[in-house]
């Protein structure tokens, strides 16, 4: 069956990314949060971000006010009853991830896929909180969702190959490249990124060089477009922290160990650039310095 409808639980930074992704590519969306004021938050990003795009003339008008018409916005879980495929883009907590499939299980028909944008945990773990194992799947989405390329869509050991190969073909309708992982802690990209963070973390640890140093060398070098530093404190040092706990609880590797610099950054609250302070201070946001430890 044809993917027509989409559902999206969440609409934080990553939810109304892809709610606006989806409803770009032609699909109605529904979008579901806890409170009409995180509905509200992230409607208004959407369109910002809408806005954005026709002024540079990458979409018309019109086109700004269709996609705007695909999506809804709703507290009730029960508005995604009749989705084809419902998405979850809520936090990265597996008995809160657990807890809302076991719901949705509750009310969306058999037909219905369920999909979980976790970046970290195991798409297994997550659907057997539901009766329907065989249809459900990961599609990982990059932040920003509209603009990054790739999805990474995840198959389980229980997976339908013909459930796959619908997720599959829906990444490609949505313009993104969608790559084929299996349900292996990270996936593709963290289980190669995360190590090479932690490793950068190590260097400037041990002395090897200096932030903007590892940075430059990184960017230059390898014609990386950010350094591992910049994009910690991009991405954010608690999210790096957390993915890398779940990763070596998974694997039992030093490479996946979480340094005891990062673990004091975070204790500390210096999360990068949402928390003003990272490996880098965002005082003055458009000349960040390097911090001193």
């Amino acid at each position: 069956m044809a993917i027509q409808k989409v559902g999206v639980v969440g609409c934080g930074l990553m939810g109304s990314g892809i709610a606006q992704t989806c409803a770009a590519a032609g699909f109605p969306t529904v979008v579901r949060e806890v409170s009409q004021e995180l509905i509200d938050k992230g409607f208004k990003g959407i369109e910002k971000n809408l806005a954005r795009l026709a002024e540079k003339g990458t979409i018309t008008a019109a086109a700004q006010e269709e996609i705007r018409g695909r999506l809804k916005g709703t507290t009730k879980l029960d508005d995604l009853k009749d989705c084809d495929l419902v998405i979850e883009a809520i936090i990265e907590q597996l008995p809160a991830k657990r807890e809302l499939f076991s719901a949705l299980d509750g009310l969306c028909p058999a037909a219905t896929i369920f999909a979980s944008n976790t970046s970290s945990l195991t798409i297994t773990e997550i659907a057997t909180a539901t009766k329907r194992p065989q249809r459900f799947v990961g599609l990982h989405f990059f932040n920003p969702v509209p603009v990054m390329k790739l999805v990474e869509v995840v198959r389980t050991i229980a997976t339908d190959p013909g459930v796959y190969e619908e997720a599959v073909a829906f990444g490609a309708k949505l313009g993104k490249t969608p790559v084929r992982a299996h349900d292996s802690t990270g996936f593709i990209v963290n289980r190669l990124l995360v190590p090479y963070l932690l490793d950068a973390i190590r260097a400037l640890e041990e002395g090897v060089g200096s932030i903007v140093d590892i940075d430059n060398s990184m960017k230059l070098g390898c014609g990386y477009p950010m350094g591992p530093f910049t994009l910690l404190d991009f991405v954010g040092l608690d999210t790096t922290y957390y993915i890398s706990q779940i990763m070596f609880d998974e694997f039992k590797e030093r490479r996946f160990a979480s340094p005891p610099l990062l673990k004091r950054m975070v204790l500390a609250g210096w999360n990068g650039r949402k928390a003003g302070r990272g490996f880098y201070d965002y005082s003055d946001p458009a000349n960040p310095k390097p911090m001193k430890f």
